[in-house]
């Protein structure tokens, strides 16, 4: 299984990717062990989860919400709450 993950860094902004495990992959983020952005950004909390079978579905979802603005992945997590 792969899952899409939208997490609120400690600047106010929203980080999106991919892993097979949400939780070890938020600690390596919360860490400094993540990507390069959260490294120079810290990060908060993860506030959306989606699951995926196969990665390239996972990877079309992640290229999508990254495409998006603000408002709209904003409106998307609390859609879901």
């Amino acid at each position: 299984m792969y899952f899409v993950y939208l997490l609120k860094c400690k600047n106010g902004s929203i980080y999106t990717g991919i892993t097979t495990a949400v939780k070890r992959r938020f600690k390596e983020h919360r860490d400094g062990k993540g990507g390069h952005y959260t490294k120079s950004t810290g990060v908060i909390e993860i506030i959306h989860t989606e699951q995926y079978k196969d990665k390239s579905a996972a990877l079309k979802r992640e290229a999508e919400i990254k495409g998006w603005p603000r408002e709209k992945k904003l409106n998307l997590i609390n859609s879901l709450r």
